[in-house]
């Protein structure tokens, strides 16, 4: 499949999709479950609670692969396998990165959304929140808007590494 391009991974990777993760069961079986995420200084970061399942499963074992996947405009996927450490209050000030959260998904770059922000992210602290920092150790960027079929994305790969 045809990589997608460093500066176009940036930009996908700013972009309020969500992700899916998939967590380790103590018999080792996946768990997958939607989640909010941000990119930040080539590292995800990642917002949850102490009830949820996936957050108790990172907990014992910290491997978890991140899923992220988009249509148009910008058409592919990207995946993110790695260690997650948690980062607990109130040895580590979850605040700042969770906002930033906050800002990316309810307010989506629109001012207009100012408020909305605000009162979520107000909720948000009311939680027994923890955040997890994903550090990539593997990572996959497809570009699926250059994919035509498996001798398409042969040739397009054998141009690749021409240039």
């Amino acid at each position: 499949m045809p990589r997608m391009k460093p500066e176009d991974v940036e930009t996908f990777l700013q972009q309020p999709i969500v992700g899916v993760i998939a967590t380790l069961r103590r018999d080792g079986m996946p768990y997958t479950v939607p989640v909010w995420w941000l990119w930040k200084d080539g590292e995800i970061w990642i917002t949850g609670t102490y009830s949820r399942v996936w957050c108790k499963q990172l907990l014992q074992d910290g491997r978890a692969s991140l899923c992220i996947e988009s249509g148009a405009p910008l058409s592919g996927h990207v995946e993110f396998d790695g260690i997650c450490t948690p980062f607990e209050r109130p040895g580590f000030d979850i605040w700042p990165i969770s906002r930033l959260l906050a800002e990316k998904y309810v307010g989506r770059g629109d001012p207009a959304n100012a408020e909305a922000v605000d009162k979520f992210f107000a909720n948000m602290q009311t939680e027994p929140r923890l955040l997890f920092r994903l550090a990539p150790q593997v990572t996959r960027a497809i570009d699926m808007r250059v994919y035509r079929g498996k001798r398409a994305d042969r040739e397009y790969q054998e141009g690749q590494r021409g240039e």
